[in-house]
Protein backbone atom coordinates (compact mmCIF):
# COMPACT_ATOMS: atom_id res chain seq x y z
CA UNK A 1 0.00 0.00 0.00
CA UNK A 2 1.12 3.89 -0.51
CA UNK A 3 1.24 5.75 2.95
CA UNK A 4 0.23 7.86 4.06
CA UNK A 5 -3.22 8.39 2.11
CA UNK A 6 -4.24 11.67 0.40
CA UNK A 7 -7.78 12.34 2.50
CA UNK A 8 -10.35 14.74 2.65
CA UNK A 9 -12.18 15.35 6.07
CA UNK A 10 -15.75 15.05 6.13
CA UNK A 11 -16.65 18.57 6.23
CA UNK A 12 -14.22 19.80 3.26
CA UNK A 13 -16.23 21.93 0.79
CA UNK A 14 -16.64 21.07 -2.91
CA UNK A 15 -14.21 22.93 -4.43
CA UNK A 16 -11.59 22.21 -1.99
CA UNK A 17 -12.20 18.17 -2.92
CA UNK A 18 -11.94 18.94 -6.48
CA UNK A 19 -8.80 21.25 -5.79
CA UNK A 20 -7.64 18.00 -3.84
CA UNK A 21 -8.27 15.73 -6.57
CA UNK A 22 -6.72 18.04 -9.68
CA UNK A 23 -3.86 18.62 -7.44
CA UNK A 24 -2.92 15.23 -6.34
CA UNK A 25 -3.97 13.58 -9.76
CA UNK A 26 -6.60 11.31 -8.01
CA UNK A 27 -9.64 10.30 -9.39
CA UNK A 28 -11.02 9.52 -6.07
CA UNK A 29 -10.04 10.63 -2.13
CA UNK A 30 -11.11 8.92 1.33
CA UNK A 31 -13.08 10.82 3.34
CA UNK A 32 -12.96 10.80 6.94
CA UNK A 33 -14.10 11.62 10.22
CA UNK A 34 -12.31 13.62 13.08
CA UNK A 35 -11.01 10.00 14.38
CA UNK A 36 -9.54 9.63 10.79
CA UNK A 37 -12.57 6.45 10.63
CA UNK A 38 -12.78 6.32 6.79
CA UNK A 39 -16.71 7.08 5.98
CA UNK A 40 -17.05 6.93 2.31
CA UNK A 41 -15.25 8.09 -0.67
CA UNK A 42 -15.89 11.03 -3.22
CA UNK A 43 -14.85 10.40 -6.95
CA UNK A 44 -14.22 12.49 -9.76
CA UNK A 45 -17.97 10.91 -10.84
CA UNK A 46 -19.35 12.74 -7.69
CA UNK A 47 -18.17 15.71 -8.08
CA UNK A 48 -18.75 15.58 -12.40
CA UNK A 49 -22.33 15.35 -11.09
CA UNK A 50 -22.16 18.39 -8.41
CA UNK A 51 -21.05 20.27 -11.11
CA UNK A 52 -23.33 19.54 -13.73
CA UNK A 53 -26.18 20.52 -11.19
CA UNK A 54 -24.17 23.82 -11.27
CA UNK A 55 -23.70 24.24 -14.66
CA UNK A 56 -27.30 23.78 -15.50
CA UNK A 57 -29.65 24.74 -12.39
CA UNK A 58 -32.65 24.18 -14.49
CA UNK A 59 -32.46 20.32 -15.70
CA UNK A 60 -33.94 17.85 -13.48
CA UNK A 61 -34.40 14.01 -13.83
CA UNK A 62 -37.57 13.24 -15.65
CA UNK A 63 -40.27 11.02 -13.83
CA UNK A 64 -39.06 7.99 -15.89
CA UNK A 65 -35.83 8.65 -14.84
CA UNK A 66 -33.58 5.80 -13.49
CA UNK A 67 -33.63 5.24 -9.66
CA UNK A 68 -29.91 5.84 -9.85
CA UNK A 69 -29.96 9.55 -11.78
CA UNK A 70 -32.52 10.38 -9.46
CA UNK A 71 -30.39 9.92 -6.27
CA UNK A 72 -27.11 11.03 -8.10
CA UNK A 73 -29.11 13.87 -8.44
CA UNK A 74 -29.45 14.28 -4.83
CA UNK A 75 -26.70 13.93 -3.67
CA UNK A 76 -25.09 16.56 -6.02
CA UNK A 77 -27.19 18.86 -3.95
CA UNK A 78 -24.68 18.54 -1.19
CA UNK A 79 -22.33 21.10 -1.04
CA UNK A 80 -19.28 19.09 1.60
CA UNK A 81 -16.90 15.49 1.02
CA UNK A 82 -19.88 13.86 3.41
CA UNK A 83 -23.01 14.87 1.48
CA UNK A 84 -21.35 14.48 -2.03
CA UNK A 85 -19.26 10.77 -1.15
CA UNK A 86 -20.03 7.07 -1.98
CA UNK A 87 -20.24 5.18 1.16
CA UNK A 88 -20.14 2.81 3.01
CA UNK A 89 -16.47 2.94 1.32
CA UNK A 90 -15.37 -0.48 -0.02
CA UNK A 91 -12.13 -0.96 1.87
CA UNK A 92 -9.27 -3.66 2.21
CA UNK A 93 -7.02 -4.63 5.85
CA UNK A 94 -3.43 -4.47 5.70
CA UNK A 95 -3.05 -8.00 6.34
CA UNK A 96 -5.09 -8.95 3.49
CA UNK A 97 -3.43 -10.80 0.42
CA UNK A 98 -2.64 -8.92 -2.90
CA UNK A 99 -5.59 -11.40 -4.47
CA UNK A 100 -8.07 -10.34 -1.75
CA UNK A 101 -7.45 -6.77 -2.60
CA UNK A 102 -7.53 -7.70 -6.20
CA UNK A 103 -10.40 -9.94 -6.29
CA UNK A 104 -12.52 -6.49 -4.33
CA UNK A 105 -10.98 -4.07 -6.82
CA UNK A 106 -12.21 -5.87 -9.83
CA UNK A 107 -15.65 -6.42 -8.29
CA UNK A 108 -16.18 -3.21 -7.61
CA UNK A 109 -14.55 -1.39 -10.19
CA UNK A 110 -12.83 0.99 -7.70
CA UNK A 111 -9.48 2.40 -9.36
CA UNK A 112 -8.39 3.24 -5.42
CA UNK A 113 -8.80 1.01 -2.73
CA UNK A 114 -8.51 2.82 1.58
CA UNK A 115 -6.97 0.39 3.33
CA UNK A 116 -8.18 0.37 7.20
CA UNK A 117 -6.91 -0.92 10.58
CA UNK A 118 -9.60 -2.94 13.07
CA UNK A 119 -11.41 0.16 13.55
CA UNK A 120 -11.97 1.47 10.95
CA UNK A 121 -9.10 4.20 10.63
CA UNK A 122 -7.34 5.17 7.21
CA UNK A 123 -3.69 3.65 7.05
CA UNK A 124 -2.87 4.00 3.23
CA UNK A 125 -4.51 3.00 0.21
CA UNK A 126 -3.61 0.74 -2.89
CA UNK A 127 -4.75 0.74 -6.08
CA UNK A 128 -5.52 -1.10 -9.11
CA UNK A 129 -2.09 -0.57 -11.02
CA UNK A 130 -0.58 -1.50 -7.95
CA UNK A 131 -2.11 -4.61 -7.53
CA UNK A 132 -1.83 -5.82 -10.86
CA UNK A 133 2.02 -5.34 -10.76
CA UNK A 134 2.61 -7.30 -7.86
CA UNK A 135 0.38 -10.38 -9.43
CA UNK A 136 2.22 -10.33 -12.16
CA UNK A 137 5.59 -10.28 -10.51
CA UNK A 138 8.13 -12.74 -11.77
CA UNK A 139 9.19 -15.51 -9.08
CA UNK A 140 12.66 -14.85 -10.37
CA UNK A 141 11.98 -11.42 -9.43
CA UNK A 142 11.27 -12.00 -5.77
CA UNK A 143 14.08 -14.48 -5.62
CA UNK A 144 16.56 -12.06 -6.56
CA UNK A 145 14.75 -9.38 -4.10
CA UNK A 146 15.18 -11.97 -1.32
CA UNK A 147 18.84 -13.20 -1.98
CA UNK A 148 19.83 -9.55 -2.42
CA UNK A 149 17.98 -7.36 -0.20
CA UNK A 150 17.36 -9.51 2.29
CA UNK A 151 20.31 -12.02 2.50
CA UNK A 152 23.31 -9.87 1.27
CA UNK A 153 21.94 -6.37 2.88
CA UNK A 154 20.02 -6.93 5.90
CA UNK A 155 21.20 -10.15 7.07
CA UNK A 156 25.22 -9.85 4.98
CA UNK A 157 25.41 -13.41 4.73
CA UNK A 158 27.85 -15.06 1.53
CA UNK A 159 26.01 -15.77 -1.67
CA UNK A 160 25.65 -19.61 -1.09
CA UNK A 161 24.63 -19.99 2.21
CA UNK A 162 21.03 -19.83 1.77
CA UNK A 163 19.57 -20.92 -1.36
CA UNK A 164 15.99 -19.86 -2.30
CA UNK A 165 13.36 -20.97 -4.98
CA UNK A 166 10.35 -19.42 -5.45
CA UNK A 167 7.24 -20.62 -7.11
CA UNK A 168 3.96 -19.11 -7.32
CA UNK A 169 4.75 -16.94 -4.55
CA UNK A 170 5.97 -19.80 -2.40
CA UNK A 171 9.58 -19.54 -1.00
CA UNK A 172 11.85 -22.52 0.02
CA UNK A 173 14.79 -22.00 2.03
CA UNK A 174 17.60 -24.15 2.53
CA UNK A 175 20.98 -24.27 4.10
CA UNK A 176 22.99 -23.70 8.02
CA UNK A 177 22.68 -20.65 9.53
CA UNK A 178 23.45 -19.44 13.21
CA UNK A 179 19.98 -20.97 14.93
CA UNK A 180 19.53 -17.34 16.66
CA UNK A 181 19.33 -16.27 12.93
CA UNK A 182 16.80 -18.23 11.93
CA UNK A 183 13.71 -16.93 13.23
CA UNK A 184 14.28 -13.24 12.27
CA UNK A 185 15.24 -14.03 8.60
CA UNK A 186 12.21 -15.77 8.07
CA UNK A 187 10.30 -13.09 9.17
CA UNK A 188 12.05 -11.09 6.83
CA UNK A 189 11.04 -12.91 4.05
CA UNK A 190 7.29 -13.44 5.29
CA UNK A 191 7.53 -9.43 5.34
CA UNK A 192 8.06 -9.02 1.50
CA UNK A 193 5.28 -7.91 -0.74
CA UNK A 194 4.30 -10.82 -3.24
CA UNK A 195 6.30 -13.76 -0.64
CA UNK A 196 2.50 -16.08 -0.18
CA UNK A 197 4.60 -18.16 2.20
CA UNK A 198 7.64 -19.85 3.39
CA UNK A 199 8.92 -23.23 3.41
CA UNK A 200 12.02 -23.59 6.32
CA UNK A 201 14.46 -25.77 5.62
CA UNK A 202 16.95 -24.08 6.86
CA UNK A 203 19.34 -26.17 9.70
CA UNK A 204 20.38 -23.91 12.76
CA UNK A 205 24.16 -24.17 14.16
CA UNK A 206 26.01 -23.03 16.84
Amino acid sequence: MQAPAVSVPDDTPFFDVAHTLSHEHLSAVPVVDAGRHVIGVVSESDLLAKAAVMAATTRRPGPLGKLRQRRLYAKSQGETAAALMTYPAVTVRPADTVAEAAWIAARSRLKRLPVTDPQDRLVGVVTRAGLLRALVRDDAELRGEIESRVLREEYHLDPGTVDVSVEGGVVTVEGRVDVALVPRLLESIRAIEDVDDVVDHLTGVT
